[in-house]
């Protein structure tokens, strides 16, 4: 079978900003996160804490969808969303996922595996509180991830969430709203390189202890 449309196959960048050496990394991968992360907010990165997390259905099909980095700790990366939605019921059966960070302006992106865990409430209640208003009653009006039959259906639902508050600025968080923490199992680094030779920088933690290894591109 041939390739159908040679123009998208034709589409190609040659990576020549920068390098990736085992020696120049630090011990820590998340630490080494942080420089990376550092850079591309210097670098003024789109949204640089767009991440792509991908957790595994009930059924064991794969599934993909960008969220926001709101934390990183020396125990992981945190985000937020609605526990009832389709992200939060598959990582209620399988705790697996994983997270994808592209930053195109430094040619770099970071893969990361491990374990998720819901974040305490206090952290959730903390995070919901900081959000814009409108932000905390979207949370509250859509019952995200559910059929709906039309968007004047999520409409009249804020209207609702609205008038129960009546200009109100304290908003409780909702139960079924919260935090997730991912615990890193494995972290790589990748740099693009010219000619496709790529530089990747894997960490992978073993008995208690980050190993750090470099992978073939």
């Amino acid at each position: 079978m041939s390739i159908t449309d040679k123009n998208i196959a034709a589409i190609r960048e040659d990576y020549s900003k920068f390098a990736l050496d085992e020696r120049d990394v630090l011990p820590n991968p998340i630490a080494q996160f942080q420089r990376w992360f550092d850079e591309a907010l210097k670098a003024e990165v789109l949204e640089p804490n767009a991440m792509v997390l991908s957790t595994i259905s009930d059924d064991g099909y794969p599934s993909s969808r960008v969220v926001l980095l709101k934390d990183i700790k020396p125990s992981g990366f945190s985000f937020f969303t609605n526990y009832h939605s389709k992200k939060g019921q598959s990582m209620l059966q399988r705790k697996q996922v994983s997270l994808l960070f592209f930053w195109p302006e430094l040619q770099r992106q970071v893969r990361i595996e491990g374990w998720v865990e819901k974040l305490p409430a206090e952290d959730s209640d903390e995070y919901f509180a900081s959000r814009p208003r409108g932000s905390r009653l979207g949370a509250l009006a859509s019952p995200q991830s559910q059929v709906i039959a039309d968007r004047s259906v999520l409409e009249a639902r804020l209207q609702e969430v609205e008038a129960s508050y009546n200009g109100q600025e304290e908003i409780p968080r909702p139960a079924f709203w919260g935090g997730y923490q991912v615990s890193p199992m494995h972290i790589e680094f990748w740099q693009g390189r010219s000619s496709r030779l790529h530089d990747r920088i894997a960490y992978v933690f073993q008995e208690g202890v980050w190993q750090c290894q470099r992978l073939a591109p």
